[in-house]
């Protein structure tokens, strides 16, 4: 891909359009539908169904405040249909956006696909990549009231941190729904290890439209899209209908690192303390008041959520962070996601043991090495994955490092070759386990169990 497609694509196809929505409910289900074009090529209908069975529904589903969340998540699953040729013109038909509005989705668009425009080659513009009109008309529905039951709702993806954050937020706030995307088991089997039950679920259906799916297999632009703002979107909608007060996400503060050396193109953007901010500050000003969105991990790295997560054995064979494996719930063993999180865990755990989780030594995997280098900074390019920073990825290996030598065990062949260019005594005498990240939106009710936790992963035990 190169600069040269990305100009023929959006002077072939100029105009994007946000025609509409549809929002209905059924049989226990809510129905969410999208209408966008790129006019002259293509229309496309995703799809989102809501089980509501187990629900208690305590606001109405399609009330104007209701109708404005919906909105703004089919601006976000917009994003997914207008990459395929980067239309410079995006039509909004169906809902009002001032000019602020219009940056700041811009800006979400623009930073959510900064891997997307690094992988394909493109040189793009802020100012000129995308100019938002829209032909919707102003409806206030912000000072609407809605009524709240209490619930804290957290987003589960099956790994590590959503475990961690269960277990903490329970030990405040007992009162938890749980909402997944997509059911997969690993996810099913964390809210149940974490002593809840399915009817604790918030069990939402995501469906692309086929004709973006036919789109890439014909050439156009594809990548990836920051997803976790359709989380934020639909979190907020089923966190509306159930009254829910507080949407606890998992995201840690390693998530605001850039994945390229010297440039802001961020994998985890929407993962990112600045899109919390942003997110927040959009929400309280356009659709409602009363509901908060907050990381409770936000003070933490990858690598003291990994110490806390070694608590909780129960969740040792059931966690999956791999996207390859997702969908039959395994370790593909062969992702940077899958070596990141082995390497990470590895300061805690013993190499059998990690083993007997994963099925094979993944520090002991030559065909890796390219991956490792990018995780432990030998090369610019941190992988395009969910991981942590350079520093927390070298400090659990000299850890691990440490404890096989001092036993004496064999050292597997990318902890050799990490043993060959870095220093473990010199990386382990930084205290990461000690850093506190106090750039975070959490409520003063809840860092008491935020305050324990700190207590114990900067501890000196293992």
């Amino acid at each position: 891909m190169s600069d040269k497609k990305y100009a023929e694509l959006r002077t072939a196809y100029p105009v994007f359009s946000y025609k509409g929505y549809s929002l209905t409910s059924d049989n226990g289900n809510i129905y969410i539908s999208y209408d966008f074009e790129t006019n002259g090529l293509a229309s496309f209908r995703p799809e989102i169904r809501i089980e509501t069975g187990n629900l208690d529904i305590v606001n109405p589903f399609d009330s104007p405040v209701g109708r404005k969340i919906v909105f703004s998540l089919g601006m976000v699953e917009a994003v997914s249909y207008l990459k395929a040729t980067c239309s410079p013109i995006m039509k909004v038909d169906c809902g009002y956006l001032d000019e602020d509005d219009k940056k700041w989705w811009k800006k979400l668009y623009y930073n959510g696909l900064g891997e997307f425009f690094h992988k394909n080659g493109i040189d793009a513009d802020f100012d000129s990549f995308l100019t938002v009109e829209c032909s919707g008309e102003n409806t206030e529905s912000k000072n609407e009231k809605i009524n709240l039951s209490g619930h804290s709702l957290i987003p589960v993806g099956g790994g590590k941190d959503s475990a961690v954050t269960a277990e903490i937020v329970k030990k405040h706030s007992p009162d938890i729904l749980f909402f997944t995307v997509n059911s997969q088991k690993a996810r099913t089997d964390t809210v149940l290890a974490s002593g809840y039950g399915e009817e604790s679920i918030i069990k939402t259906h995501r469906k692309i439209s086929p004709e973006l799916l036919a789109l890439n297999k014909r050439g156009f632009l594809n990548g990836h899209t920051p997803f976790s703002a359709i989380v934020a979107f639909l979190s907020l909608y089923c966190a509306y209908i159930t009254g829910s007060e507080n949407i606890i996400l998992s995201n840690e503060s390693s998530a605001n690192e850039s994945n390229i050396e010297g440039k802001s193109v961020n994998h985890q953007y929407s993962k990112s303390y600045e899109f919390e901010k942003d997110f927040t500050s959009y929400v309280g000003k356009n659709i409602l008041n009363g509901i908060r969105y907050f990381s409770i991990l936000r003070p933490f790295g990858e690598l003291q959520i990994a110490k806390e997560f070694c608590r909780y054995k129960k969740y040792f064979y059931i966690f999956r962070s791999c996207n390859a494996g997702s969908k039959n719930n395994s370790w593909c063993c062969n992702c940077p996601k899958c070596l990141f999180v082995y390497g990470i865990l590895s300061a805690f755990l013993s190499q059998d043991k990690l083993e007997d989780i994963f099925g094979e030594n993944m520090l002991d995997k030559e065909n890796m090495e390219a991956d490792f280098n990018g995780l432990v900074g030998l090369s610019p390019i941190k992988p395009f994955e969910c991981v942590g920073t350079v520093r927390e990825i070298k400090f659990a290996l000299a850890a691990a490092m440490k404890k096989l030598g001092k036993k004496n065990e064999k050292i597997p062949f990318l902890l050799k070759k990490f043993g060959e260019n870095f220093n473990a005594d010199e990386i382990l005498s930084e205290p990461l386990l000690k850093d506190f990240n106090a750039e975070h939106n959490i409520p003063a009710e809840f860092l008491p169990v935020v305050r324990e936790m700190y207590d114990y992963v900067s501890s000196e035990s293992d």
